[in-house]
């Protein structure tokens, strides 16, 4: 029987990369979330300015205290302390950040990105602003396709992340999507990014042989 199940997730992973690539997305497999954060901070140049998007993942991996010991300074607006107004500036100024890193919601088999926000800072600051963007998935955010992708952000990941976030969400008391309405909606942005945007030169896609992120 087998019980080493890594050469299993690698082979899923690396076929992924290779759609990526394909999609003029820059794919790359990382084994570990350590050496994820390596090949972060080799695509960040000494001085630039980094936004961080909502994400378990970069902090699982310990890529946001990475970028901070280089010196770099950090839009992260879930720095604690920040009031609401704050939280908002760090936003915006994500959308006009040197680079921006975050994690993914859902990869498909095709090499597409699949993600849903509640204010949308997010995938905007993925698909146009920044000239260079690192996205972060562990391979447990892959799918087969984009179907496969919104049941899982619907039934898994935002359920998860309202639950964490003590939301008032339906699906934080059913743990399943209600598809509810606003204002109780959360899940109001939903981006598909099949290909690298035009206005971004540079997107790195980097998938870790971890389970990673909600």
């Amino acid at each position: 029987m087998v019980t080493d199940l890594r050469p299993f997730y690698e082979e899923r992973a690396k076929r992924v990369v290779a759609a990526l690539n394909k999609n003029l997305f820059e794919g790359l497999y990382a084994p570990t979330g350590e050496q994820a954060v390596e090949e972060i901070l080799k695509r960040v140049p000494a001085g630039a300015t980094v936004g961080v998007g909502g994400s378990l993942t970069l902090r699982q991996i310990g890529a946001v205290e990475a970028l901070k010991r280089k010196g770099h300074v950090v839009y992260d607006h879930w720095q604690e302390g920040l009031d609401p107004a704050e939280v908002d500036r760090v936003r915006r100024s994500q959308l006009t950040s040197d680079v921006f890193i975050s994690g993914c919601n859902a990869v498909t088999a095709e090499g597409h990105l699949v993600n849903t926000d509640g204010s949308g800072n997010r995938v905007a600051a993925m698909t146009f602003g920044p000239k260079k963007v690192i996205v972060v998935a562990g391979v447990n955010k892959i799918v087969k396709d984009q179907e496969a992708a919104l049941a899982r952000i619907k039934n898994e990941a935002a359920p998860l992340n309202f639950y964490r976030l003590n939301l008032p969400t339906p699906c934080t008391k059913i743990t399943l999507c209600t598809d509810c309405a606003p204002p109780a909606r959360f899940c109001r942005v939903t981006a598909v990014t099949e290909a690298r945007p035009a206005g971004i030169p540079e997107f790195t896609v980097i998938i870790v042989g971890e389970s990673l992120g909600l």
